[in-house]
This record gives C-alpha cells, sequence and structure tokens, in this order.
C-alpha cells in the first residue's frame, strides 16, 4: 500500500529537486516581504504570508518526492532476491 506511493511520488528525481529549489526561492521572497513590511508598510507583510504558503507547499512537495526516490532505492535493495519458501523455514 505504501510502496506504490513511494514508487510514484520518487519517480520523478529532477522534477522533484526543481520543486523544492522553486519553493525555497519563493520562501526567500516571502521573508523579503514579511522583512520589508515589518519596517514599513503592512501590506507588504500579507503579501508576504500569501507568497508564503505555496512556498512551504512546493517545498515540502519537492522534498517529499527526493526523499521518496532515496527511499525507493533502499527498499529496492532490501527486497529479497529468493522466493524460496524453505529458506524461511
Amino acid at each position: 500500500m505504501l510502496k506504490p506511493l513511494i514508487y510514484r511520488l520518487g519517480s520523478t528525481p529532477k522534477l522533484s529537486l526543481k520543486r523544492f529549489f522553486r519553493g525555497v526561492a519563493l520562501f526567500v521572497l516571502a521573508v523579503i516581504f514579511i522583512t520589508l513590511g515589518y519596517y514599513s508598510h503592512y501590506s507588504l507583510q500579507i503579501i508576504g504570508l500569501i507568497i508564503l504558503l505555496p512556498a512551504l507547499f512546493l517545498a515540502a512537495w519537492g522534498y517529499a518526492g527526493i526523499f521518496a526516490n532515496r527511499f525507493s532505492q533502499v527498499l529496492k535493495n532490501i527486497e529479497p532476491t529468493h522466493d524460496d519458501p524453505e529458506l524461511w523455514k
């Protein structure tokens, strides 16, 4: 049940890396707006908070894909190579 989800999430590691970097870039932009809003008009903070939500979502989605790719490689190496029922007795 969990394996297909991990394999599907980790199937495109380059796309996951792009999503992660875009999320981090949006996060930095949101922090800049929040900081500027602290020193000037408060509406910049609101804009920063609005940008922060998709930034966190993108970064988390990208990181989940990167992690799933690495974890799927570990799962591939753990699977037993022999399906002999006598082996487990």
